[in-house]
Order: structure tokens, then C-alpha cells, then sequence
């Protein structure tokens, strides 16, 4: 287990790409369990909270107690992060599983902007000219362009999606600040994920999109949803969050829409159209450019500045 935890620290895009595909499998789960997206949400968080707690605790015992700085930072975070959750979860019933899971990462194009401003990390070449790309991939799929794109009310599905990114955005860049102490990635996603559930919960009773009674196998889907996806993955993404810099982790992340474009079709029998599918092309293709950036030892050892 140490050497393998080594292997996680040590190969930040690894783990980064390992995580992204984990969470590729949230939008199916969502839409199997068949909840008010509020519920979705709030669930997603509560399961996941007991072994965030445990994971927690430990790195407490381990190194003390984090700086209340960094815990405002996972707070805030979680503020963002519910915005995305109930935007992106009302998107689904819109666009698909698939589709709405690519249109949340229009943050590829609001965390490298906002990084160079906030954070001084001006983007490097490749990630200059896969942005563009990416961002090709993504109004293709939004199904905005041609005939015969898949979707309830897609273009509901794309004004949602679409804030849907500049949420996941801000949770990226918020969330990589609170993760500055790099030897404790569970503590400020425990934070996180209790801010999103405290708000998922606020925004969702009033709403009436919160079903306290628990189903199966609804919850069975969203138990899943919680600890194979929220624990796993994002605990895999929190290690790679401050070892990447913000603009790298951005585009690596959009391996999530492709991921849940083809579980879309394989299992919940979603059809993109062809012009959605290119869209999926354009998107590999900026992620390989990003890929053999990150190749260089250079950047593989270099710090990025403290968020």
C-alpha cells in the first residue's frame, strides 16, 4: 500500500488521469439512481462523508491541525462545488448523462484564464493550442451546430452546462489552494464535501428537491456514486491538485466527458449525433497534446505557486 501511495505522489498526471477516469462514471450513476437532482447531490455527500471523516482524523493525528486559512479555502470550495453538483444534476435530465458531463468542463477554458490572472501561471504552449480544441470538442457535443443532436431540451441542457462550468471552475481553482499542504489530501475534501452537503440541503428543501427517504435501488446507485466516485476519484484528484499546475489539471480533467459520453452510450443506450461524436475527437485530441506536454521532466518537477 506505501508504494503505491508513493506511486500516487510521485506521478501527479498519472493519478490525475486515474481520477478523471474514476469520476467519469458519475453522470450514469446519477441518472440511474433516477432522484431529484438536489437529492443526487446531498447524498453524493453524505455517503462519502464517513470515510472522509476517518481519512481525516488520521491526517490530523499525523500532522496536526491544518491552518484555518486552508480550511476557510475547502469551505468556500464547497460553496462552488454544490452550485456545480445542482446545476450539473438538472443538466443531465436535459442533455443526457453524457453530454451534460462535457458540457460542465467548459472549465478547460475558465481555469487556465483565471490562473494566469489569480494564480501568475501563464499557460504553456501546448495547453494554448489545446484549449481551443477542447473548446471545439465542447460546443460540437452541446449540439448547437447540426441536426438531430440527443437531448430533452439541449439548449436548456448547454445554458446549464455551461454555468455548470464556471462553478466546477471555481471549485478547481478554490479547491487547490486548500489542498497546499500536500500531505493530506482528504482533510480539505472532507471539508468540501461537507460544505456541499450543508448547501445542497439548504437550496433543495426549499425547492422540494429533497427526498430524506431512502429507495432502493436508487440509494444503492448513489451509494456507489458516493464512495467509488466522490471518495476514490476525487481523493486521487486532491493528490494531484497541487502537484499539477491549475491549467494542466483543468484540461486533463476533461478525460471525465469522454469518459461519460461512451458510458452514456454503453450502458443508459444514449445516441450523440455524428457532430457530437466529432466533438469527442477534438476533445482526445487537446488532452494528447496535454499529455506529451507533461512529459518533459521539467515540468514534471517543477512546484507550482501556492494557491
Amino acid at each position: 500500500m506505501r508504494h503505491l501511495i508513493r506511486l500516487l505522489v510521485d506521478r501527479p498526471l498519472l493519478t490525475a488521469v486515474l481520477g478523471a477516469l474514476t469520476i467519469g462514471g458519475s453522470a450514469v450513476l446519477v441518472s440511474l439512481a433516477n432522484v431529484p437532482p438536489s437529492t443526487a447531490a446531498f447524498f453524493r455527500c453524505a455517503y462519502a462523508l464517513p470515510p472522509l471523516a476517518l481519512l481525516a482524523y488520521y491526517e490530523r493525528r499525523r500532522y496536526g491541525p491544518r491552518p484555518a486559512s486552508q480550511v476557510r479555502l475547502a469551505w468556500f470550495a464547497g460553496v462552488f462545488f454544490a452550485v456545480d453538483l445542482i446545476l450539473w444534476h438538472h443538466a443531465i435530465n436535459q442533455v443526457g448523462a453524457g453530454l451534460a458531463t462535457v458540457l460542465g468542463n467548459t472549465q478547460v477554458v475558465v481555469v487556465p484564464i483565471a490562473a494566469w490572472i489569480f494564480l501568475r501561471e501563464r499557460p504553456s504552449g501546448r495547453i494554448a493550442i489545446s484549449v481551443p480544441l477542447v473548446l471545439i470538442g465542447v460546443v460540437l457535443i452541446s449540439g448547437v451546430i447540426g441536426t438531430g443532436a440527443y437531448g430533452d431540451n439541449p439548449v436548456l441542457g448547454v445554458i446549464l452546462g455551461l454555468a455548470t462550468g464556471l462553478a466546477y471552475g471555481g471549485f478547481i481553482l478554490v479547491q487547490r489552494g486548500a489542498n497546499a499542504d500536500q500531505r493530506r489530501p482528504a482533510s480539505p475534501l472532507f471539508d468540501a464535501t461537507l460544505s456541499t452537503a450543508v448547501i445542497t440541503l439548504a437550496v433543495g428543501l426549499p425547492l422540494g428537491e429533497i427526498e430524506l427517504t431512502p429507495t432502493w435501488p436508487a440509494h444503492g446507485w448513489l451509494l456507489l456514486l458516493a464512495l467509488g466516485i466522490h471518495v476514490c476519484g476525487w481523493l486521487l484528484i486532491s493528490i494531484s491538485l497541487p502537484r499539477l499546475p491549475a491549467a494542466m489539471t483543468s484540461v486533463v480533467l476533461t478525460i471525465q466527458p469522454v469518459a461519460s459520453v461512451l458510458l452514456g452510450v454503453w450502458i443508459l443506450a444514449e445516441a450523440p449525433s455524428a457532430l457530437q461524436l466529432l466533438g469527442v475527437v477534438f476533445i482526445i485530441a487537446g488532452l494528447l497534446l496535454v499529455t506529451v506536454r507533461l512529459r518533459s521532466p521539467r515540468v514534471a518537477s517543477a512546484q507550482p505557486e501556492p494557491g
